[in-house]
């Protein structure tokens, strides 16, 4: 089976409504996407840190309870796994503080097996922080040589807003190893000051990446491809927290590329609308799912009925390229 191999930032996330806690769940923007992964069966590694603590400990038994494949989350001695707090507005969407040791960043780990067509997940200010920028790109040059998908989630905070120039560099990096650039009318702006998906493609993404994915909330997505644009539609829900909203999506947009048979060089040479619609639907399903509950990831049993109603192709039969398998 095709691997997915995220990498990214370790947080216990305390959330509070009207002020008060009211879940505390293991948390991290690719580590969320991770977990509904693995609880769909997909074959996962997870690369991070956490502090060799009590919350630690607990985070790195989730991953394994969770079917996630954490030999590679280092655990630094003398350090404290980072906390968020999630404060929810009435909109139930979530303002942030930060609490985490900056300078026990060292994010060691061994090269895992990165074959052709595995995707490797990436995001966050864990993907353009300077201080592990030299271990991220190690592996990121490595997915590249490799012929990997690598799917960038953009997911830049206004907190960051006021250091955006010293970041652009890494940002840009970014969208050049990215295979699919996916972010938010809410990045766009706090990067480049800019809300319209038509000109962030055109002036910003397309140079890099042909593959772009804009998310609008509650007003949609719009994809871009190889010759292709197409707008999809939200579901509309009753939200109860936004908090892994995003994360979720990714994984849904993973394992449709996955469900599809998309490959590197499909995406390379422009995916069909048919595998784009299965890759969206997908991901509006995890992310709408998400919405309607305070948790960071997909409940089990959902992940398990929805597997077995949408199974993953062999990679015999993904390489075969058979369109009547789809």
């Amino acid at each position: 089976m095709r691997k997915v191999i995220g990498i990214g930032e370790t947080i216990l996330d305390i959330i509070f409504k009207n002020e008060q806690p009211t879940a505390a769940k293991p948390g991290g923007s690719t580590f969320n996407s991770m977990i509904t992964l693995g609880r769909l069966g997909v074959n996962t590694e997870f690369i991070s840190e956490v502090g060799r603590d009590r919350l630690g400990k607990q985070i790195k038994e989730f991953l394994a309870e969770n079917n996630v494949k954490a030999d590679n989350v280092y655990d630094y001695d003398g350090g404290k796994t980072a906390l968020s707090l999630a404060f929810l507005d009435e909109n139930m969407n979530a303002d942030y503080l930060f609490y985490k040791n900056d300078a026990a960043q060292k994010l060691d780990y061994v090269m895992p097996k990165i074959e052709e067509n595995d995707i490797i997940v990436i995001g966050s200010f864990f993907s353009i922080n300077d201080a592990l920028r030299e271990n991220l790109t190690y592996l990121l040059d490595e997915a590249k040589r490799k012929k990997a998908i690598i799917y960038y989630d953009v997911n830049f905070r206004k907190n960051r807003k006021s250091q955006v120039r010293f970041l652009m560099p890494n940002i840009l990096d970014n969208f050049d190893y990215a295979t699919i650039v996916k972010g938010s009318d809410e990045d766009f702006d706090n990067i480049f000051s800019e809300n319209d998906p038509d000109l962030t493609y055109k002036e910003h993404i397309e140079f890099y990446s042909k593959n772009f994915i804009y998310t609008q909330g509650s007003d949609g997505v719009t994809v871009y491809g190889k010759g292709f644009k197409k707008h999809y539609d939200a579901k509309k829900i009753e939200v109860v927290s936004t908090v892994g909203a995003g994360d979720n999506f990714n994984a849904g947009v993973v394992y449709g590329l996955l469900v599809a048979g998309v490959t590197f060089e499909d995406l390379k040479n422009g995916i069909s609308e048919d595998k784009w619609d299965i890759v969206v639907k997908s991901a509006i399903d995890f992310s709408s799912l998400v919405c309607t509950t305070l948790d960071n990831y997909a409940p089990k049993d959902f992940c398990e009925e929805y597997s077995r109603q949408n199974p993953i192709p062999a990679d015999e039969e993904v390489k075969s390229n058979d369109p009547s398998i789809w």
